[in-house]
């Protein structure tokens, strides 16, 4: 093997021009892989964190998955009349039983529970008018089964018992208003009824839709505020192992039949996108690497037309056809790691070059450098990407230069 080695790194050696183009088409291949697979797995972990972190585990909502039948279509269900347009029956909505069903979430190892009135609101203040979202929540629940406390700017949760109506603001809403610490806003909900209320807290999660849009108040006032006394529209449930929710969710809602939510459910589509979106960098990638590879197949099959004398040469000392082919997969395979020993330094660099740039994406999140996360199965998929290529790209000539027939060489050359 050490013959045969030495041969082809002889022939390559001698066509340097042509190799090194080769060699660097699959460095270039081989680090834009590590640099953009170690962007996006940096900000696919970092989108699921904040997300995770912002928002419950499990959400069970006072809604079901499938809407119960109105009474007249159980009555005359399979009957001969027909009923279009019934008007549905006015229930009030609310978890019924929430004390007890959250009791019974909290005995369950490793998760909490909090009880939640979600409800919409216009916020006014010096002339401006935001919709925005009014969390009723309890606040030695709430901290359990949420970041909130740990994302507080200013103030804190036990604030809102310092005032007769209370609210903490995320920072990106009190910025739309103009308002700061200590300014009364007017709330008024849907159900008509205005409240005063004063902000003695802030705080910024990080994901843009929820620092903009989402208040939070005590229960009671969220209550009195939405018209509905004693009312519970959710339970936010969280675990200790993230991985768990999906399979709780299910578990709730089929013992207790409202509509129980994970986190990955509710932002399913964003993840899907997220699948989607690594995708097409796999794609676009690999063509670089189908691209490096036909810069070496042109390499090698050229040093197989130029060496046809040499083969005649060696075949008739004794060289078998599987010595030939391996002389010739061996060049293929010698360009594919020297390029993938530079690409895997090129990536590293590329990566550490992205992991200290900064940013400005306020319109998306509050992140001032780009995430990128150092992976090791991510500099072995690049290497296997390459190598295979360049196995590929010096086979093909590597088979044709095994078929020459020595005798026929040597005649065409007299």
């Amino acid at each position: 093997m050490g013959l045969l080695l030495d041969i082809a790194w002889t022939h390559i050696r001698g066509r340097r021009r042509q190799t090194l183009i080769s060699v660097i088409g699959v460095a270039m291949g081989t680090g834009f892989f590590i640099a953009i697979s170690a962007l996006m797995a940096g900000s696919d972990a970092d989108f699921i964190e904040r997300v995770v972190d912002a928002t419950p585990h499990v959400t069970i909502r006072d809604e079901f998955r499938v809407p119960p039948r109105q009474p007249a279509e159980r009555t005359y269900a399979g009957g001969a009349v027909a009923l279009e347009g019934t008007k549905p029956k006015q229930e009030l909505r609310g978890i019924r039983r929430a004390r007890a069903r959250m009791a019974a979430i909290d005995e369950l190892p490793g998760i909490d529970a909090a009880p939640t009135l979600n409800g919409n609101a216009v916020v006014r203040y010096a002339g401006k008018d935001i919709s925005a979202s009014v969390l009723g929540i309890e606040p030695s629940r709430e901290r359990r089964v949420s970041q909130i406390e740990e994302d507080m700017v200013a103030g804190s949760l036990e604030s809102l018992f310092t005032s007769a109506n209370g609210l903490i603001v995320g920072t990106g809403l009190a910025e739309k208003l103009g308002a700061r610490m200590g300014s009364t806003l007017t709330v008024t909900s849907p159900a008509g009824v205005t409240l005063r209320m004063k902000i003695v807290g802030m705080f910024r999660s990080g994901v843009i839709s929820l620092d903009n849009q989402t208040t939070y108040a005590l229960l009671k006032k969220a209550q009195v505020l939405q018209d509905k006394a004693n009312v519970i529209n959710e339970i936010r449930v969280r675990l200790d192992d993230v991985d768990g929710a999906r399979a709780l969710a299910r578990r709730l809602e089929a013992r207790y039949g409202y509509r129980s939510e994970s986190w990955d459910e509710v932002n399913e589509g964003l993840m899907e996108t997220l699948v989607v979106r690594r995708k097409i960098m796999l794609s676009v990638v690999s063509a670089i690497l189908l691209v490096a590879g036909f810069g070496i197949y042109n390499v090698v099959s050229t040093i197989t037309y130029e060496k046809v004398r040499d083969i005649a040469i060696m075949k008739s000392l004794g060289f078998t056809e599987g010595d030939v082919k391996t002389i010739f997969l061996l060049e293929g395979l010698v360009i594919g790691v020297v390029g993938v020993a530079l690409g895997w330094a090129m990536g590293y660099g590329l990566s550490a070059y992205l992991d200290g740039l900064e940013i400005d994406m306020k319109e998306f999140t509050d992140a001032t450098t780009l995430p990128v996360r150092y992976a090791a199965i991510d500099y072995l998929i690049a290497a296997a990407f390459a190598l295979v290529a360049s196995s590929v790209a010096g086979y093909l000539p590597a088979r044709k230069a095994a078929k020459l027939n020595p005798v026929d060489i040597i005649r065409g050359a007299a």
